[in-house]
Formats: C-alpha cells, sequence, structure tokens
C-alpha cells in the first residue's frame, strides 16, 4: 500500500487555522461555562442567605425531625400485634379509626376526581384558543394565556382559602380550588400539545371547506387525544396529594384530620394517617401509571 502524499502547505496552513478556530472556540465555552456557573453559585448563596438556609439552621433543626419522627412511630409488640383494638400495642389499636379515616380519604380522592374532570373540561375548552397555530385572533391567544397563567400561578390552598371564607367550611372549597389550578396547568399543557401537531391535517381540512371547528375536530383532535388523557390522569395524581393538603385551610377531606391530630400532638395518630394517606395515593399513581401506559401504547399503535 502507498504511503500517504505529504500534505501541501495549503492543505497544513488551513489544518492549522481550523485547530486553531476549535481551541479558541472551546475556550470561549470554558470561560462562558465558568462565568454562568458563577453566576449560578452566586444565586443559590443570595436565595440560601434570604431564606436564612444556612448550615447552623440545618444542624440546629434536623435532630428535632428525627426526634419528631420518632415520636409518631407506633409502640406496636409482637405478641399483641394482631389483638383487638381495644389492645395497646395492636395493629387495630394502631388503626382505631380507620372506618372514619377511609371514608375521608375516600372523599379527598372523590374532591381530586370531579374537580380534575371539571378543570380538564374548562382546559380543553380553552387550549385551543391558547395554541398560537389555531387561536382566533390575537387578542383572544393573549387574553386566554394570561387567564391561564392567573390559574395555575395562584396556589390551590389560595384558592381554597378564599372558598372557604364564601361558602364555609367543607370540600366544596377544595374542589373549586382544584377545578381553577387544574383548568391553568391542564390548559397550558394542553395548548402546548395543540401547537406541536401536524399541520397536513388542519390544512386538508381547510383545503376541503372546513372551518375552524372543523379544522380543530377532525385536524387536531384525533392526533391529541391521547397526550390530552395522559395529562389528565397525571394531574389526578398530583390532585390527589394536593386535596390532603387542602383540609388543612378547611376545604375538605383528610387534611382536615391530619391538622387536628398535629394540632393536638395525637402522635400516633399522624403516623396512622400517613401511612394510609401513602397507600392511598400509590394506588392511585400505580393504576394511573397503567393507564397511561396502555394510552401511549395505543397512540403509538395508531
Amino acid at each position: 500500500m502507498d504511503a500517504a502524499l505529504p500534505l501541501t502547505a495549503s492543505a497544513q496552513a488551513a489544518i492549522s487555522r481550523g485547530e486553531a478556530a476549535f481551541q479558541a472556540a472551546r475556550r470561549q465555552r470554558r470561560q462562558a461555562t465558568l462565568v454562568y456557573g458563577a453566576l449560578l453559585l452566586a444565586c443559590l448563596l443570595v436565595a440560601a442567605w434570604m431564606s436564612e438556609m444556612t448550615p447552623q439552621a440545618l444542624a440546629a433543626g434536623l435532630p428535632r425531625i428525627g426526634e419528631y419522627f420518632w415520636r409518631i412511630l407506633p409502640t406496636l409488640r409482637w405478641e399483641v400485634l394482631f389483638a383487638d383494638w381495644e389492645t395497646e400495642g395492636s395493629l387495630a389499636g394502631w388503626f382505631y379509626r380507620l372506618d372514619k379515616w377511609a371514608w375521608l380519604i375516600f372523599e379527598t380522592s372523590q374532591m381530586a376526581l370531579l374537580g380534575t374532570f371539571l378543570g380538564t373540561l374548562i382546559a380543553f375548552a380553552l387550549s385551543f384558543a391558547a395554541a398560537r397555530n389555531l387561536a382566533p385572533t390575537s387578542w383572544s391567544f393573549h387574553l386566554t394565556r394570561r387567564l391561564l397563567e392567573f390559574l395555575r400561578t395562584v396556589p390551590e390552598i389560595v384558592f381554597a382559602l378564599i372558598f372557604v371564607w364564601a361558602f364555609g367550611i367543607g370540600p366544596l372549597a377544595g374542589i373549586l380550588a382544584i377545578i381553577l389550578h387544574t383548568a391553568g396547568a391542564n390548559g397550558k399543557l394542553f395548548a402546548e400539545v395543540v401547537e406541536n401537531a401536524e399541520t397536513s391535517a388542519m390544512e386538508g381540512v381547510r383545503a376541503a371547506g372546513g372551518n375552524w371547528f372543523h379544522r380543530v375536530r377532525f385536524g387536531v383532535l384525533p392526533q391529541v387525544a391521547p397526550n390530552f388523557l395522559s395529562y389528565a390522569l397525571l394531574r389526578f395524581e398530583i390532585n390527589v396529594r394536593g386535596a390532603s393538603v387542602l383540609g388543612f385551610v378547611g376545604a375538605g377531606g383528610i387534611g382536615e384530620e391530619l391538622y387536628h391530630v398535629i394540632s393536638f400532638n395525637y402522635y400516633e395518630e399522624i403516623s396512622a394517617i400517613i401511612v394510609l394517606i401513602i397507600l392511598s395515593v400509590a394506588a392511585i399513581d400505580m393504576v394511573s401509571e397503567r393507564l397511561r401506559r396502555q394510552l401511549s401504547a395505543g397512540a403509538v399503535r395508531g
């Protein structure tokens, strides 16, 4: 095999220039990385200072967290573990109010279900006007976007406080809070899905003489429906967890009972309710995750 031909002077010069340009670009990237890294570190330090997140505060508080968790642990005894609820140290004694707590957890899940369903309907109705590629007019696009931003920016617990004042203590305030926050959160996600939809089907419907509603119904909706359902299920999981907290302000559900036992330092009841909430949310998460996977698989096959 012949030896490689020697490079000409012009080729060597071109290679040298290319290498020099590459090294210069790499130095610029390194310098930019260092500068942005320094800015990020400075911002984190300022945030830690303003929020009083200091090593001294963490060192003082972490042992107390461990002490609190130690206090809420139940005093179970193996020899009476499966005895009746009147026996101290038994599982039944730990969950001695299981009937009431189970009903409150069921109420919490129904709050989340109804709030997610109605909020998702509102998000569905607003998402097409909030999508840049389907908004009927520029002002309707911006108006709808700002409305969705407002609904998802205000925390659910703030909405719940307002509705508790307006409608009184009970699940209705929590449901209304979940509806509004779900409409804002899912509306944004739905609008982004619509903006990423393929335009060929929409253009085909337009070319066939279809109006705006026909483009949405036949050109967009079949593409985005699986993603809409997936996001709705994910929001339901989030709302179940959120509904457990809304009870702290009187908006119904298991949160009211949890706030009560925390206020009076009923330590074993705190841990029992937390365990029930964790188990319930985990079960709902597993079912929702399975449904989302089936929807995604069906969308891919379709």
